[in-house]
């Protein structure tokens, strides 16, 4: 059961909006950039038993130009913040960036001079994802709802205005909600047929 058999007379339409989101969420590239023990989960992500390829994105570029999704897993030291700026700037347009683990939100337990408390006062964040280190299935949602958000994206100015001046905001469903199978509705039994099977 192919695409083509649920499209009317073979045509699909769409907005160019929505294929441009639809070719952004499809294909993308994390830039590696893993500080501290979040990486080896975000690694974990990328291997065989949860397979990041599924959502195109088993490529995690060494090259901040080739790459449209920074996940900073881990603390950031004040050293190093500068070097995570000019990676950020380094990525073309459209970037997106995801805080992985309690240290990148909001400097976890390291509450000291030497870590930066958050890394949104370096680089703006998209998606904060919590945990200590967060397991690879919370990894996997936020990029999902990363995917959602990208899908929402307007394009041009004009398109930006409508939408704030509207209120309108991506809704941010879990996965296991979104994506879980549809239970199918079952008519209640009659008496008669409560009786024929006791």
């Amino acid at each position: 059961m192919g695409l083509e058999e649920n499209l009317p007379s073979g045509v699909l339409l769409t907005s160019v909006e929505k294929l441009v989101n639809w070719t952004r969420k499809s294909s993308l590239w994390p830039a590696t950039f893993g500080l501290a023990c979040c990486a080896i989960e975000m690694m974990t992500t990328g291997a065989p038993r949860y397979d990041l390829a599924r959502f195109g994105m088993e490529v995690f570029r060494a090259s901040p130009r080739q790459a449209d999704l920074m996940i900073v897993a881990g603390r950031v030291s004040n050293k190093m913040a500068p070097v995570l700026r000019q990676i950020y700037d380094q990525m073309p347009e459209p970037r997106w960036v995801l805080a992985m683990g309690v240290c990148a939100s909001s400097g976890g337990m390291f509450n000291n001079y030497a870590i930066v408390q958050g890394v949104d006062h370096v680089v703006p964040v998209d998606m904060y994802l919590p945990g200590c280190p967060p397991r690879p299935e919370m990894l996997m949602d936020a990029i999902l709802k990363i995917h959602a958000k990208i899908m929402d994206e307007p394009l041009g100015a004009k398109r930006a205005t409508e939408l704030a001046e509207s209120g309108y905001k991506t809704p941010m469903i879990p996965s296991s909600v979104k994506y879980a199978p549809k239970a199918k509705k079952t008519a209640p039994k009659s008496a008669d047929t409560i009786e024929a099977t006791s």
